[in-house]
């Protein structure tokens, strides 16, 4: 995989390490964008003001995290739980993110819950809950 082709995406890129470890073998393709099926389905559980419910289709998902990296740079993710259900064709993963605002300097912690359905060796559905308050309270702080 050429690094370049995701460069812009860096900021984020503890989080697609870690999801791509998380699922291993169950799906082909080196990054996050690499494992997502043409048509997949992102589904936030959640309401942020500037971020949809649903999002179809990879390049509208890379669309959306382009605006996710020009806001926040990630310096971790841990904390991963990894469970298995359906045959391994859903997974559920647990875990937490670190970083900070890019506008204000301040710390960013969250915890997300994320339900993968496979299909073809690809992520056909993924929904997603995460803590909203941790990240209404990091992008409405002024400074650090």
């Amino acid at each position: 995989m050429p690094k370049a082709k995701f460069a812009v995406y860096a900021p984020a890129e503890p989080y697609f390490t870690l999801v791509r470890g998380a699922l291993g073998g169950l799906v082909d393709g080196e990054h996050f964008f690499d494992i997502l099926a043409d048509d997949v389905v992102y589904e936030v559980l959640y309401d942020f003001p500037g971020w949809p419910r649903v999002v179809q289709g990879r390049d509208d998902l890379m669309a959306l995290f382009r605006g996710y990296v020009d806001n926040i740079a990630l310096q971790s993710a841990d904390k991963l739980t990894v469970h298995k259900a359906d045959d391994n064709r859903v997974v559920v993963i647990e875990y937490e993110v670190h970083g900070s605002i890019l506008a204000t300097g301040a710390k960013y912690d969250n915890r997300f819950c994320s339900i993968v359905r496979i299909e073809n060796r690809k992520i056909a559905h993924w929904r997603d809950y995460m803590d909203s308050l941790a990240a209404w309270n990091a992008l409405a702080a002024r400074t650090r």
